[in-house]
C-alpha cells in the first residue's frame, strides 16, 4: 500500500477507540468493552464485507453474529460521534522526504502542526547520547530535533530510537513536547510531535543526511509536507561534498543485510523477497 493510500484512508477513517498513549485505556479495557467485534460493526460501511475470514465465513456474515447490545462508550466510541474524524498517522513528503515520513497526528501536539523551526542536529544515536542533556547544548523549545544515520541504511539498523528526549535543559523548565526527526522508528506507544521513517533515509545519502544545525526546517501537517529552507544549489553542493564510498561487510548475513535492504516505504523487505 503507497503512502498516498495511507493518507487517503487516514482522512476517511475515524479515532473510535479511547486508549493509550493517546486516551485513557489499556486493551483489557478494549477487549471488555465490546472487542474487535464492536468497533467493526461501527465502520462497516468502510469494509470490504466480502472479504473471507478464518473461520471460513465472510466478515459480513461474522459481524451478524451480535455479540451482545452493550458496548462500553467510554472506550468504544459510536460512529456519529467519534474522538477524532480523522485517522491517527499521516504520512509527510516534501524535499526533506521525497518518499514520504511518517507523523502519528493523534499522539502529536496540534500547535506544532505548522511549525518553522531552527534544525539542531545529531549525527549518530552515539551523538545524540552524548550532547542531549548537555547543559550547554544550543536549543530552545521552538528549535527541530534531528538524529540522522538510524535508519534502515545504518549500521543502527532502524532501532525504535525516533522517541527523541526532550533536552535536560528545556524539560526541566517544563517543556513537554518539541518538534522532532528522524529515519528511525518508535514504539506505537510514544507520544510527540515526531516524524519519522523518512526516507530516502540518511545512510543512503537522503536529504536528512545533508541538513546542518542553524538550517530551517518547515512542517505543515495541513499540507503534507516536511521541508528543509535550503536553496537546491546549496544542497546539491552539500550533497557533492558528502559522497563517499559505501564498504559493505564481507560477508554472511550483515553483508546480505547490507546489500538487500529496501527503504521505510517498502517495508524495509529484502529486495530478493520481492516477486520478480
Amino acid at each position: 500500500m503507497s503512502l498516498q493510500r495511507l493518507n487517503e484512508l487516514s482522512d476517511t477513517t475515524p479515532v473510535l477507540v479511547n486508549l493509550k498513549p493517546v486516551g485513557n485505556g489499556y486493551m483489557e479495557d478494549f477487549f471488555a468493552g465490546g472487542g474487535m467485534g464492536a468497533l467493526l460493526r461501527e465502520l462497516k460501511d468502510l469494509l470490504h464485507l466480502d472479504c473471507l475470514t478464518v473461520t471460513g465465513e465472510t466478515l459480513s456474515e461474522r459481524l451478524a453474529h451480535d455479540d451482545g447490545d452493550w458496548i462500553d462508550r467510554s472506550i468504544i466510541a459510536e460512529r456519529s460521534k467519534p474522538l477524532e474524524k480523522e485517522g491517527g498517522l499521516v504520512a509527510l513528503f516534501g524535499n526533506l522526504a521525497p518518499q514520504g515520513a511518517i507523523l502519528k497526528r493523534s499522539a502529536a501536539d496540534a500547535n506544532l502542526f505548522e511549525h518553522e523551526g531552527r534544525a539542531v542536529v545529531f549525527s549518530s544515536l552515539e551523538d545524540l547520547a552524548a550532547r542531549i542533556d548537555d547543559p550547554k547544548l544550543d536549543v530552545d523549545a521552538r528549535d527541530i530535533l534531528v538524529l540522522q544515520n538510524a535508519g534502515p541504511h545504518s549500521t543502527s539498523a532502524m532501532p525504535e530510537a525516533g522517541y527523541l528526549p526532550i533536552p535536560k535543559k528545556l524539560a526541566t523548565k517544563g517543556v513537554k513536547d518539541m518538534v522532532r526527526v528522524s529515519d528511525a522508528r518508535m514504539s506505537g506507544t510514544a507520544f510527540g510531535t515526531i516524524v519519522l521513517h523518512v526516507t530516502p533515509d540518511s545512510a543512503s545519502g537522503g536529504p536528512l543526511c545533508l541538513v546542518k544545525t542553524g538550517d530551517r526546517i518547515r512542517l505543515s501537517v495541513k499540507q503534507r509536507r516536511i521541508d528543509l529552507m535550503v536553496d537546491d544549489s546549496e544542497l546539491k553542493r552539500r550533497s557533492a561534498e558528502s559522497k563517499r564510498a559505501v564498504q559493505l561487510p564481507e560477508r554472511g548475513y550483515a553483508r546480505l543485510y547490507a546489500q538487500e535492504i529496501l527503504g521505510a516505504d517498502q517495508g524495509c523487505d529484502f529486495e530478493f523477497l520481492k516477486p520478480r
